[in-house]
């Protein structure tokens, strides 16, 4: 088991990832929820074809790749389908999350990127929760910008999310995204170094 567990997590275009970037810098392991719950889908696994039995065939794209954008259609805004699809794949994402976190060495410093990390369960299981944060006008920018979303889309997706203040309130390191992308680095490196890493 690694020497210290840090979740890292806030909503949607708060800068997450830029975080977990400048942390894999720093020497840290980063594990990606996101990128393990894409992996968990890939033709072949057993969560993929949970979802097509669960949808239907309609969610697949032709090469038998999961239809992305077919399933947030399904899933956005039907909290009963959404839930659905989160009882198939949250399993196999957590299955594949602790496998990597218990190949890692004892001194080493594992960031978990969870933007469910409360809701999930994973933020009991962390030495440190940090929570990345910005304004929800900055994050519907960013949307715009670097997702290609429309405004009205985009204040969607910032809308349809638990609100921030609810996990800063539980946060015991808070990232201030909402500058300069040095300023977000010092506030890294401070915390970093409060954590003795």
């Amino acid at each position: 088991m690694p020497r210290l567990l840090i979740g890292l997590t806030g909503n949607i275009a708060t800068g997450k990832s830029a975080v977990a970037r400048m942390l894999r810098k720093l020497g840290a392991v980063v594990i990606d929820a996101d990128q393990i719950a894409r992996d968990v889908v890939r033709p072949g696994q057993p969560a993929l074809d949970e979802i097509v039995r669960a949808f239907g065939p309609h969610v697949l794209l032709p090469n038998g790749e999961l239809d992305r954008p077919q399933m947030a259609r399904l899933v956005f805004g039907d909290l009963d389908k959404l839930r659905q699809l989160e009882a198939i794949t949250h399993p196999a994402v957590r299955e594949v999350m602790r496998r990597e976190i218990r190949a890692q060495p004892d001194d080493a410093v594992v960031v978990i990127e969870v933007i469910k990390l409360f809701e999930s369960g994973w933020a009991r299981e962390c030495d440190q929760v940090w929570v990345t944060h910005c304004p929800p006008e900055t994050q519907v920018e960013r949307l715009v910008k670097y997702r290609g979303l429309s405004p009205e889309e985009a204040r969607a997706r910032v809308a349809a999310q638990n609100p921030q203040a609810e996990k800063l309130a539980q946060a015991d390191v808070v990232i201030d995204t909402s500058g300069s992308l040095a300023e977000t680095r010092r506030q890294v490196m401070a915390a970093w170094q409060a954590a003795n890493c």
